[in-house]
């Protein structure tokens, strides 16, 4: 692109972020015409997905982005954002721009300031234009809520979309937004990404800071995290979430200016474990794990030893796991929300599972909650133990394809009924449990189409390793480069 051509608005959004970031700060192309391309090409597209919500005024949007050209044109560049359309899932604060959680109860909020992530994505120059669609307050894997409705799969719009960060995933899928960012607690940006065929990051705990917020120390099993339809884009945005901040005492002061380096190594004999639907215990859907094992190819041809880790390594009972899971997410929503539960005007504002969180929470002793996280220890501890032997897990991001838009979750897998509204995504309990940095990377298409996805796990702390191997294993795939969304091909 030249500074003298006209640019076809399908070539701007087709433009990966560090693409259009260079384009932007070279002058190739003026912030004005980027948010014009995005904006067209959300009016034509986000209807029939409903990714995007609270989308702020197209011409205000323009407005900001004049000002955006009138500071680089006076040499005032604010980083690799600048100019950039963004948009923020809506569990995120975002000053002036209406943040809901997908709850009536908050439909009509408007923060007075913004999420710590936040605040640092508006300092590298970003615009935000909205807000991305997620389950109310998060909960479950499924993008639908009273305030906004539902997002449906980028691929298939009779699916759907995966969540939490389902809107997120789905305008990244589809386009809308160059790079997305998302909340992790159960799998939320890993989900997503698997069931749209992009890549979605939970980093180790404290990483990304959370808040600011009432209560700073609990939170450790939910983190921010960043989305990208590459892993270049995504370890992009990584460097602008990471880093210790003074408001959130949990977080760490890793370097994060290390994930915006090249991201190449060489990955000769490095060891990979693969726990598959451990051993029997996870149900899955016809299908999934071949998609899955058949990853093993790309990672073998970059170097690694994939092997099959045996029970006897495993050494630890995944009911442990869950059962521990359970007390721990109960607790800590009881604890959040347990005051809106006991007015009854307010909790009939909430949907069946929010209010069966809570009211098993309520049953919760200290006791109940100490025990719960002494079995968190005893799975770190077995997990740093088979560290010893693999440098990497590999699990399937996922335990079924893309369901039925119509379906709320599934109520049996494979014959196997799950017993709650979020038992059929338990594949992601083991890293969102220890506080590991996990990564949802293509793995491939099943018999019906649909895209699914594989997580990458490392050791607490190794985010810019499970980076550098997602990298390695997108040089050998490029699943985001082999098929396209038919909504793009239209």
């Amino acid at each position: 692109m030249t500074s003298q051509a006209q640019h076809r608005p399908s070539d701007i959004v087709a433009l990966d972020a560090l693409a259009l970031s260079a384009a932007i700060r070279q002058r190739q192309v003026s912030c004005r015409e980027v948010m014009a391309a995005y904006l067209g090409h959300i009016e034509r597209i986000n209807p029939r997905v409903n990714a995007i919500v609270a989308l702020q005024d197209g011409d205000a949007l323009l407005a900001q982005a004049d000002e955006k050209d009138r500071q680089l044109a006076a040499g005032q560049y604010q980083g690799w954002m600048h100019g950039m359309p963004h948009a923020v899932k809506d569990l995120a604060l975002t000053r002036g721009i209406r943040t809901t959680f997908g709850s009536p109860l908050f439909k009509d909020n408007v923060p007075q300031a913004d999420d710590i992530f936040v605040e640092r994505i508006r300092k590298q120059g970003a615009i935000l234009i909205g807000k991305t669609n997620t389950p109310e307050f998060g909960l479950g894997s499924n993008s639908y809520n009273p305030v906004y409705g539902m997002t449906l799969n980028a691929w298939d719009q009779s699916r759907i979309a995966g969540g939490s960060s389902g809107g997120a995933a789905v305008a990244l899928a589809l386009q809308m937004v160059p790079v997305a960012d998302g909340s992790d607690m159960m799998g939320s940006l890993r989900n997503p990404a698997a069931y749209n065929n992009v890549y979605g990051f939970r980093p180790s705990a404290g990483a990304v800071p959370s808040g600011p917020g009432p209560e700073l120390y609990l939170g450790g099993l939910s983190t921010n995290g960043p989305m990208g339809r590459n892993v270049s884009d995504l370890a992009m945005l990584m460097s602008t979430q990471a880093g210790y901040d003074g408001r959130a005492p949990m977080s760490v002061g890793q370097d994060a200016a290390r994930y915006a380096q090249p991201l190449q190594r060489d990955f000769k004999g490095v060891r990979i474990g693969w726990l598959g639907d451990l051993y029997g215990y996870l149900a899955m859907e016809p299908g999934v794990m071949d998609v899955c094992r058949s990853s093993f190819a790309a990672f073998d041809s970059i170097g690694c030893h994939v092997g099959e880790v045996s029970k006897e390594e495993f050494g630890f009972a995944p009911e442990r796991m869950w059962q521990s899971w359970l007390v721990h997410r109960q607790s800590l929503l009881a604890g959040a929300w347990g005051d809106v539960y006991a007015d009854p005007a307010k909790r009939a504002l909430m949907k069946p599972e929010f209010q069966w969180e809570v009211e098993n929470g309520l049953k919760r002793s200290a006791r109940d909650f100490y025990r719960a996280s002494a079995e968190r220890s005893a799975w770190y501890k077995a997990l740093d133990k088979l560290f010893e032997r693999y440098d990497y897990l590999l699990l399937p991001t996922a335990q079924v394809f893309p369901f039925s838009a119509q379906e709320h979750w599934p109520k049996s897998i494979a014959g196997r009924d799950m017993d709650t509204y979020h038992r059929w995504m338990e594949a992601v309990i083991p890293a969102s449990l220890a506080g590991t940095p996990a990564i949802s990377v293509p793995a491939g298409f099943g018999p019906q189409g649909l895209p699914m996805g594989v997580q990458i796990i490392g050791r607490r702390f190794a985010d810019l390793e499970v980076l550098q191997l997602a990298y390695a294993y997108e040089q050998a795939t490029h699943w985001e480069r082999k098929r396209r969304p038919a909504l793009l091909q239209a």
